[in-house]
């Protein structure tokens, strides 16, 4: 259920060693926990919004990007989470505040996470 209170997070897998299908094996693997998560309101892969013509699927999804929406009560336990399976994976996140600001952060590595994760909550805590 989305809700506009809600954060909503992207999360980019950009490892340069990865293919799009190898990409797409990660974000399948994180939506799959992700889906247990009593603290996370909402997750999907990203859907394409310009699929190529032939496709009979109708339409398919971004390699290697994830969203997630997340009321802010629960913002810090899922960054906790995102740390403890991505830490040590180059990502891209976008956090997206309910007033519609926007923060992007990068990390490689688990104190770049930790930093990430203090960028991200210093921007939701300051409005």
């Amino acid at each position: 259920m989305t809700d506009i209170s809600n954060i909503k997070i992207t999360i980019a897998f950009t490892d340069t060693d990865l293919d799009d299908e190898e990409k797409n094996q990660e974000v399948q693997k994180l939506l799959n926990q992700m889906q247990k998560l009593d603290e996370i309101e909402d997750v999907n892969c990203v859907i394409d919004p310009n699929p190529p013509k032939l496709n009979k699927a109708g339409g398919g999804f971004l390699p290697g990007l994830l969203t997630a929406q997340v009321n802010p009560a629960n913002f810090l336990k899922l960054f906790g989470f995102l740390a403890e399976r991505l830490g040590n994976k180059p990502i891209k996140l976008n956090v997206k505040a309910p007033d519609g600001r926007e923060i992007n952060v990068e990390a490689s590595s688990k104190e770049e996470f930790e930093f990430a994760w203090q960028k991200a909550q210093d921007f939701i805590n300051n409005k």
